[in-house]
């Protein structure tokens, strides 16, 4: 039986993100994708249009900031909004560890793909200030420093994507992604919450 388009498509798509996100974008060959695929070589160019239109098409297909797309009315809303997309960062991190790796990666070496990971990223964050702001601004959260509190946030949400390299301090290692989503979410909008608010 043949391999559709699509399924071809995936299964190169699935081999570049393991390959990129263990040996690194410049570690990785199209030859080396397409054996792990068990793609022809020449259907990265058929597809894709080369390798660095494959680090893009990985973004469309995995980021998962994609979601928010799907979810503008929530998304207006500083609360809901703010919770939703901590959530979901920390879901990506843990559930999707290559995808994370590679934007890892592409970010602490300012590679020339950065500005392709920008791409996604940029709007998850200026999103995630922007809800913030806003919730400040209509008394859900009180903080002093728009700047701190984002850096906060972001290092909350990002903080269990390398959790097994602190395991020795974990009280439980085996965590349910969902629960410590769950976790961080609740305890990053406790510290947001203006006095007054309801939890």
């Amino acid at each position: 039986m043949a391999t559709s388009d699509s399924d071809m498509k995936l299964r190169i798509l699935t081999a570049a993100k393991k390959l990129f996100a263990r040996q690194g974008y410049d570690g990785t060959s199209v030859r080396q994708i397409c054996e792990e695929a068990g793609a022809n070589v020449a259907l990265v160019s058929y597809y894709f249009g080369g390798k660095e239109n494959l680090l893009r098409a990985l973004f469309e297909q995995f980021f998962a900031g994609n979601k928010m797309k799907d979810n503008e009315e929530l998304l207006s809303r500083p609360v809901e909004g703010l919770a939703l997309l901590i959530r979901e960062i920390i879901l990506f991190g843990l559930e999707d560890g290559e995808m994370g790796n590679i934007v890892k990666q592409e970010l602490e070496r300012s590679s020339p793909r950065t500005e392709i990971v920008l791409v996604y990223v940029s709007p998850v964050w200026k999103k995630i200030r922007d809800l913030l702001q806003q919730g400040r601004e209509q008394g859900f959260f009180s903080f002093d420093s728009l700047d701190h509190t984002l850096t906060f946030v972001m290092g909350a949400a990002l903080s269990f994507k390398w959790h097994t390299a602190r395991s020795s301090l974990m009280e439980v290692t085996d965590y349910d992604s969902g629960v410590t989503a769950d976790h961080i979410v609740k305890l990053v909008m406790t510290s947001l919450r203006a006095p007054g608010t309801k939890a």
